[in-house]
């Protein structure tokens, strides 16, 4: 497993390894022990292509988020929200999938999201806490101020996520 760190403090990328034969392949998700708090809550999303699912977030019940994609390929993007960060409102995306057997550990205080690749798009996702339906947030995928590079122009929301809100009427 390699272990590489970005820009932004505690935003970590993953590489594993595939082990594949006849009967498909096999790969390592996490070590516990590379991240510093404990990832209590997993849960699984399927997406077909050209869905883009966020930018999403606790506000009071921040959550941490190791992401792994174990079928397909997404373009996973998150923007610092930690005011005090030398990073605070910058984004980093990566492409992560099955082929190349990356994933991401996001510290608390980041927005998330991500844009399906292929026809089918598996993704796992541990979290550091439970998700609180009452602290959710979304920032709008198409924010002028974050400028994001999606690589799309019209992707396939949610009617929640269509009405997310801009980042500078974000509170945390």
């Amino acid at each position: 497993m390699k272990i590489s760190k970005t820009k932004f403090k505690g935003l970590l990328i993953f590489e594993s390894s595939n082990f594949y034969d006849n009967r498909g392949y096999f790969r390592e998700l996490t070590y516990q022990k590379y991240i510093k708090e404990k990832l209590i809550f997993t849960v699984v999303s399927k997406s077909k292509k050209n869905v883009l699912r966020g930018l999403h977030m606790q506000t009071k019940f921040q959550q941490g988020k190791y992401v792994s994609v174990v079928k397909g390929k997404i373009l996973d993007v998150v923007v610092d929200c930690r005011k005090n960060s030398k990073t605070f409102g910058k984004y980093f995306s990566i492409e992560l999938s099955q082929k190349n057997s990356k994933s991401i550990y996001i510290p608390p205080g980041f927005i998330h999201g991500f844009l399906g690749r292929e026809k089918e798009n598996i993704v796992v996702y541990s979290c550091t806490n439970y998700r609180n339906k009452n602290s959710e947030i979304g920032i709008i995928w198409n924010d002028k101020k974050l400028n994001i590079d999606w690589k799309i122009k019209k992707p396939i929301l949610s009617k929640k996520d269509n009405q997310n809100i801009p980042f500078e009427k974000l509170k945390i």
